[in-house]
């Protein structure tokens, strides 16, 4: 059996299913959820009863009304069960059965579940966010009112431990309370989105930044519309004909490996800016590692000549099929680890002496802050002392790994496998583009032939 295959075996599995064991008085059965793990299955009654005839019906091509909104929820709650199935670390049935039960989902709750999660849902305390999250401890007019599902579903990802996306939703929620207020759904048409989007053009805000605000929105409605807090036919403002959100040409934001070279050779007495640049070139030569999995290396990641990790961004969505990138500990790693490592070499001791344990969640989102900003303004003291023209963060420490295997003859499927991605259409999307000189050189093979015919000529 290949990897592949355990994998398969290892992930839950979700479907909507009809029990047919015993038909109710009106000729109708229970639609239910099935999850099957490890040869095991589970099945979650919803509030749907059909018969076999409609059930069928459900993926026709032009079902009635009615059958097409039942499959609309029943479709919401698959996926949700499936992203569920992908975050749960460990899972169990009684984790999952959890995270479905703890909002308002189109399913038939037993009293003494409902009771457990409510008991499991306490141990959760959400007073250390409350300052950072405001949110949480505002009033909401009504549920029909954005602040309500924002507020849930931030709770959520706390709960989840992720910060970021956390951060993300929070301040998706205050620009368009500073725009429009806390508004209802309804209020929230294709003509209040485009003056938003103008709203936010007109601060100095570019394409990319309104796109991820209003893509947060977009699964705030998604959320709403699967917990029956609204009708997506009612409201639902996103989508073809409706508003589409903007998009623009992402910056190439690589270096070439001359300016690499000139990176790695830079000298200066501040020894804030050479650990900073000895981080960014650390981060460049493993792989692009990102800071954050930086920070969370500890020395049982050696193994022999190699750093092994999962990257912290994919943890989740990987995780019936974990991918392990290995770094080879180069020499010029060997000369960081050296030079900046944690002296305390325990196997459960931090590889860099930066992250602490015992710290919660707030804490280390601090760290990682801070982290990140140190090695930006560090390395760009270095680019700009070197009069290196391009904006040099930590993020281009990754394209620059990945464009400059691609311009020395790398093949893609090695990329991608050093990266971590999940596919080649990713990495190939990651890639920076040829220079303009190279693209000239490339052009002019194509005439090669002109070349020998000028000069027979002659």
């Amino acid at each position: 059996m290949d990897e592949n295959e355990k994998a398969k075996i290892m992930a839950a599995s979700t479907i909507i299913t009809l029990d047919q064991r015993r038909a109710k008085k009106d000729g109708t059965y229970p639609v239910k959820l099935r999850i099957s793990y490890k040869g095991k299955s589970r099945d979650f009654q919803t509030v749907y009863d059909l018969t076999l005839d409609d059930f069928q019906k459900l993926k026709a091509s032009h079902p009635s009304k009615t059958l097409r909104e039942t499959n609309h929820h029943l479709e919401l709650l698959r996926t949700k069960a499936e992203t569920i199935c992908r975050q749960i670390r460990a899972f169990t049935f009684e984790k999952f059965e959890f995270e479905l039960y703890a909002g308002d989902h189109c399913l038939k709750t037993k009293k003494k579940r409902t009771q457990s999660f409510t008991h499991l849902a306490k141990e959760f305390d959400l007073e250390p966010y409350k300052k950072r999250f405001p949110i949480l401890t505002e009033t909401h007019p009504d549920k029909d009112y954005i602040s309500f599902t924002f507020s849930d579903y931030i709770q959520n990802l706390l709960k989840q431990e992720r910060m970021g996306s956390a951060l993300n939703y929070l301040d998706a929620y205050n620009c368009l309370k500073r725009f429009g207020g806390n508004v209802r759904f309804d209020e929230i048409t294709v003509t209040y989105l485009v003056r938003f989007e103008k709203w936010m053009l007109n601060k100095g805000n570019s394409k990319t930044t309104v796109g991820i605000k209003l893509r947060s929105l977009r699964a705030i409605f998604n959320e709403a519309i699967f917990k029956k807090i609204i009708r997506k036919d009612d409201c639902y403002p996103f989508g073809r004909r409706l508003y589409m959100m903007p998009t623009s040409k992402k910056t190439k934001k690589a270096l070439t490996l001359e300016e690499v070279e000139k990176i790695f050779g830079y000298e200066t007495d501040n020894k804030r800016v050479e650990r900073a640049r000895d981080y960014w070139l650390f981060c460049y030569m493993a792989n692009g590692m990102n800071p954050k999995d930086m920070l969370h290396l500890k020395f049982k990641n050696i193994e022999s000549d190699f750093i092994n990790f999962e990257r912290a961004k994919t943890e989740r969505s990987s995780r019936g099929n974990p991918i392990l990138i290995s770094a080879f500990i180069s020499p010029e790693i060997k000369v960081i680890l050296e030079k900046w490592g944690n002296p305390d070499k325990e196997l459960d001791s931090y590889l860099f002496p930066i992250m602490r344990a015992g710290l919660n969640m707030l804490e280390q989102f601090d760290v990682l802050n801070h982290f990140r900003s140190f090695i930006n303004e560090g390395i760009d003291i270095v680019a700009k002392d070197l009069k290196i023209e391009k904006k040099v963060s930590n993020v281009v420490s990754r394209h620059t790994f990945s464009t400059v295997l691609k311009r020395s003859g790398v093949n893609t499927e090695f990329i991608k496998d050093s990266l971590g991605h999940t596919n080649v259409m990713t990495t190939e999307n990651y890639l920076d583009s040829f220079e303009n000189e190279t693209k000239k050189a490339y052009a002019g093979r194509l005439t090669d032939f002109t070349s020998g015919k000028t000069e027979n000529s002659q």
